[in-house]
Order: C-alpha cells, then structure tokens, then sequence
C-alpha cells in the first residue's frame, strides 16, 4: 500500500514528456496529425497518455489513450479510468486494449470507463503486464484557437486512487484556414439590383463578410447558418466593375479574398414607342408609303413591315427614328398592317398596327413591267450597280430595290424609266434580288427578281482539262462548285 500513498499525490515522483509524429504549422491549413505522449511514475506504477493530434483543426477526431504498466509487485487491479478533456471537445467512442467498450458515464469535459465485475489487472512479470484505455472526441467549433487546454486523467484500482486532471499532454486547436469564393452575375444595369452571393468554407455563422467594387466597400453582410453572406448591390455607374470578397479574420479563423469577378454594367434600357402613319385612299396595285416613327429618335435597329403574316421589307432606321416603305397591295380589302421596331442599344423594341382598306383598281389602269438588271456574279465587300427599267417609261413613281426582306435603297424612275442603285454585298453565297416599282397615276406596280453569286464564279465549262465542256477536266459549270457542296 505504500505505492498507493505515494501515487495520490498529483504529479508523482518522476515524469518524462516526450514528443512524437511531424511538426505542425499552426494556423496556415491542412497538415499532418502531430501526436505526443507523457510519461510518468507513480510508486511501482507506469503511466504513458499519448494525444494523436496536440495541434488539431475543427471538425478533427482525436484520441487520448492511457496506457497502465506496473514496475513492481504486488499486481494492481484497474476498477475505472475517468479522461478528462477541453469541454469543447465532443465525445464519439472509447475502447479497452483496442476494442470497442462502452463508457459507463460522462460529464462536459470527462468520459469514464468502468470494469464493472470485470477487472483489469496489470502485471509487473507475467501477461497481461498492461492496459489501454482510449477515448476519442471531435474538435468542437467552440474551441478557443492557438490557446494551450489542459488534459488529463484519473483512476481507481485496488491499490487505492490517482488523480491527474491537468497531467497533459496539453492541446492546441489550429485557427480555421478559409476560403472565400463569390458568386455574381457576369451582366447587370444601372440601377437595377442583383445578389451578389459569398461562401466561406472554415467560417462560422455571425462572421462578417465585406463586399468591394474596386477599392470601394459597398457592403458588410454576415454568414448565415450555410456560411453564405449575400448583399444585394444596385450598380450607380455604366462599364466594368470588379466585385470581390473579403471574409475577415476572427478570434478563431483566418480571413481571406475571393477572386476577383468582372461585371458588365449597362445603361438601364428605354421602353420604345412606334407610330404607324395613317394611310388613306390605297387602291390595289397603286403605291402607298408606310412610314413608322420610332420615340426616342435616333439611328439603330429596324423596322419590319408586315402586311397579315407576310413580311413586307426590313427597313433600317434613320436619325430621325423613321422608316419608311412603298408598300403596293395586290388584293383590295382590308389589310392588317404592322410596323415592329427590333429595338437597338440601349432601347426596347415596341410594336404598332392599324387596319387599311385597299379599293379596287380602277378598269382603266396600266399594267407596267419592272425589268431588274444585276451582275451573275459579285464579290464580298465590293460594291456593285443594279438597276430596273420600267414600262411605260414616263409613268414616274419609284422602285425599290430588296435583298430578301431587307431593303437596299429606293430609287425614283427617271423619264426613260430606270432606277439605279448600288449595293454592297457583305457575305459569300447566293442571294434574291427584287425591285419592286412602286406604280403611278393609272399605272400599276410590277416588280422582279434575279440571283446573284458573291464570292465564286461559275465554271465556263472549257476550264484547263480536256476542254469539251462536261466539267470532268475543266471549271465545271454548276453552283455546286461555287459553294463547295
């Protein structure tokens, strides 16, 4: 018994603290698990508490073991060993010489184990010569950081009792590393409001996130329970802005900057208005202008003109916010008109219509013919003559010329009843172009059509094969070398 007086005076007669496992870097993230052990003797007794991890990170699993040796006889019977703990570590599971065993009670910073009607006893020359009792928590986000926290343990065996609360080895939990990355839109406008959303991976709910654009503060928002902190940002100015986030350092963290994200800002855009001038008196197969007025003025877009389902022409629109076409009803009736604005930078498009009746033409009308001269074949970017002769000649009014639905110019007929143009072809292909003469007077509208090549010729057939013309030594002769088909 005389082991057992000398054992219960807390910090025994001899200890040796030892330090194992890589050396940790403390705050600066992810490194490797630092053990250490302590060892001491207490009379005949030997004791080794080894912690695998001194310098753990928050959400890490730890393990304290305590190992009972016996230097001396008599033997001694190990009846319950209390570990004590920081009170911010959560207990997850203990066991008894490597196997799983359930502890008997715990307290906010102590786990016990008891041996119940099984005892454990430790010999000093025969087996079993010792035992180990580990206890395994979670590192609590509670937990202060980069502070030294006592741990300890004590025991009750048949040679008497022992208390080591604070023997050690003593832990340090790491600060948190974080990251900080920011989700924002990659467009927005002026004075229209967007959410600009920060998550921070090691941040705690409550920490503050600041929000910048440039070197300009424009908000402080704290993480919630997902570690997001979201500002909603109304941008005051056009142009490039770039957003970051900064999540600031707490007692417990380290702070970090998002990467930066560019934004676009543009002007708000302006609601459009179109107006459709009235038409009165249409008569089939006479020229009507359609004119559309577009508010606020100003050069951009287009205008499509449809008359139903039909689309009309596509005609650009001017300083003045007008466009204007010679329209031509075939059928009398009414006609649905529309005039749709495609809208331009900075401004919506807008849509109008109006109801024209069209009469009869009159029995004593003219018919013209409209005959559209064009090359076969134009090259990108190079402008080109086109022109209409119409029949009768004197008759006045004017043509307007049409790639598809778009318009290339209008032309007034002169005496001899041409009307030039030129054009300027953009892309490579085959393309439709129409004149269209507007009629006058008593003479009706007419109009035509042609092809026209851009960007390749067609083969002449005699090339520099064989030179008979059916292509398997020459140019070839069809569109189907022109474009590759």
């Amino acid at each position: 018994m005389v082991d057992r007086n000398i054992r219960r005076v807390v910090g025994g007669v001899s200890a040796v603290a030892m330090a194992a496992g890589l050396a940790v870097t403390v705050g600066a993230g992810a490194a490797s698990a630092a053990s250490e052990a302590i060892t001491w003797t207490d009379g005949s007794s030997k004791f080794t508490r080894t912690i695998s991890d001194v310098n753990p990170s928050e959400g890490d699993i730890i393990t304290s073991s305590i190992k009972f040796q016996r230097t001396g006889i008599p033997v001694e019977y190990i009846y319950e060993v209390k570990d004590y703990h920081p009170s911010c570590l959560e207990f997850v599971s203990s066991k008894v010489d490597g196997q799983n065993y359930n502890i008997e009670s715990q307290g906010e910073d102590w786990a016990k184990i008891t041996g119940g009607i099984t005892k454990w006893p430790v010999y000093p020359n025969i087996n079993p010569k010792s035992h180990t009792f580990e206890f395994s928590y979670r590192v609590g986000a509670d937990c202060d950081r980069n502070v030294a926290m006592d741990t300890g343990m004590t025991y009750d065996g048949s040679l008497g009792s022992g208390s080591y609360k604070t023997k050690g080895p003593t832990i340090t939990v790491r600060m948190n590393a974080t990251t900080t990355t920011l989700d924002a839109p990659s467009v927005a406008q002026v004075g229209q409001s967007v959410l600009l959303n920060a998550t921070v991976d090691g941040g705690a709910q409550g920490d503050d996130v600041e929000f910048y654009d440039g070197a300009t503060q424009i908000g402080t928002v704290p993480l919630n329970g997902d570690r997001v902190a979201t500002l909603s940002w109304t941008p005051t100015t056009a142009g490039s802005h770039t957003l970051s986030a900064k999540y600031l350092a707490t007692s417990k963290a380290e702070g970090s900057v998002s990467p930066v994200k560019s934004v676009g800002v543009t002007q708000v855009d302006e609601i459009s208005s179109t107006v459709l001038a009235p038409i009165t008196g249409a008569q089939v197969g006479q020229s009507n202008v359609l004119r559309a007025t577009v508010s606020p003025t100003g050069p951009g877009g287009t205008v499509e003109f449809k008359d139903g389902s039909t689309t009309l022409a596509n005609v650009p629109v001017d300083n003045d916010g007008v466009a204007t076409y010679t329209w031509v009803p075939s059928t009398a009736g009414d006609h649905t008109i529309a005039a749709s604005f495609s809208g331009r930078p900075g401004v919506l498009g807008s849509t109008t219509s109006a109801i024209v009746n069209v009469a009869a033409a009159p029995v004593d009308n003219v018919n013209s013919t409209t005959v559209l001269t064009v090359p076969d074949t134009a090259d990108v970017n190079v402008p080109v003559g086109i022109s209409a002769q119409v029949t009768p000649g004197d008759a006045g009014g004017n043509v307007t010329f049409k790639l598809g639905d778009s318009v290339i110019a209008t032309s007034s007929v002169d005496a001899s009843g041409q009307a030039t143009a030129t054009w300027t072809p953009t892309s490579a292909g085959q393309f439709s172009i129409t004149a269209e003469y507007s009629g006058a007077g008593n003479v009706n509208a007419s109009a035509d059509q042609k092809s026209v090549i851009v960007g390749g010729v067609p083969g002449d057939g005699d090339g520099d094969g064989d030179g008979d013309g059916d292509g398997d030594g020459g140019g070839g002769g069809s569109l189907d070398n022109v474009f590759g088909s």
